[in-house]
């Protein structure tokens, strides 16, 4: 059996993570991927399972009022599953039949720990503020995951429209003698062979010289006014956060699924009783107003081209 390195365990951490991850989960996380694969033969399906099982062992501790072994237990709980996929990508046995374990085995996790919280805490103190916080926490964090992929299928479906839209463009711009003029119309009138208001215009880009049979003429997306001196200034200062977070490997949306979890079932557990609704409602918010970001980006995404006309019906121009 091949010895691997901690180089290459590093290697199979993703391109980008969550900040909890990065800076709290993977500096241990990785030292035992690197055990694991050197000195065991557990199965990235095995990692999930031993996951699931913790968690559910943390989400009885929760239901007992017991906060701080709960909290331990999901906080390695969420370890062992940040080892799984690691291990799958090392050793290159990762099945599909894993991606849904894995899927499925988080929504567990957190659907128990949520109830097992909210059930506690309500036996000690009577409140039924925690079972409206178990409820939030539970619904919140099904939301997410039911609205990632359908966003995903957007933008898959907008970039395929996209492509179409395009090809269709510049089947009407032949190469050759054509001139600026016909060229803009052509374009204007496939657009009209879409919504109009919504379709994406395009500029239409002339060599220096004048246009001959072997330089034909380029149609690429106009992406707009480009923004002048005083917007790249204004720019410089996110673009410098961007890239330092980038290379942290940490994604630029700093609050996210995995820092709700680790606020709500790590942090204010460990913290005691007084911080598990603030702390929840807190980051609830804050996740909220994230997804509520990512769709209005998405909304803008998807008006760029709505639909991809049909070729046979774009005009095409003489030549």
């Amino acid at each position: 059996m091949r010895a691997y390195s901690l180089d290459d365990v590093h290697a199979t951490r993703k391109r980008k993570d969550s900040w909890w991850t990065v800076f709290l989960v993977d500096p241990v996380a990785c030292r035992l991927t690197l055990l694991v694969a050197n000195h065991t033969s557990i199965t990235p399906n095995g990692l999930t399972r031993f996951s699931l099982i913790l968690g559910m062992c943390s989400a009885i501790c929760f239901a007992a009022g017991r906060l701080v072994p709960g909290a331990l237990l999901f906080y390695l709980s969420f370890m062992v599953d940040c080892m799984d996929g690691k291990i799958a990508r090392l050793k290159g046995t990762g099945t599909a039949f894993g991606l849904w374990l894995d899927y499925v085995g988080d929504r567990i996790r957190v659907v128990c720990c949520a109830a097992g919280v909210a059930s506690g805490q309500y036996a000690v103190t009577g409140d039924i503020a925690y079972i409206l916080l178990g409820a939030g926490v539970a619904v919140l964090d099904l939301f997410r995951y039911v609205n990632a992929p359908q966003m995903k299928r957007v933008r898959e479906v907008v970039k395929e429209n996209r492509l179409g839209r395009l090809a269709a463009v510049e089947s009407v711009v032949a190469p050759g003698h054509v001139r600026p003029a016909e060229a803009v119309v052509a374009a204007g009138h496939a657009g009209h062979a879409g919504h109009a208001g919504h379709v994406r215009p395009v500029e239409v880009v002339m060599p220096r010289e004048a246009i001959t049979p072997r330089e034909p003429m380029r149609v690429v997306p106009f992406e707009g006014r480009r923004p002048g001196p005083r917007g790249g200034k204004r720019q410089k200062l996110p673009r410098r956060f961007g890239r330092l977070l980038a290379r942290h490997r940490v994604r630029s949306h700093l609050i996210s699924g995995i820092e709700f979890h680790a606020a709500v079932f790590v942090v204010a557990p460990l913290v005691g009783r007084v911080a598990l609704v603030p702390l929840a409602v807190a980051s609830g918010a804050l996740l909220l107003l994230n997804e509520v970001f990512l769709i209005y980006r998405m909304w803008l995404f998807s008006r760029v081209v709505p639909a991809a006309p049909l070729v046979e019906k774009v005009p095409r121009v003489s030549v």
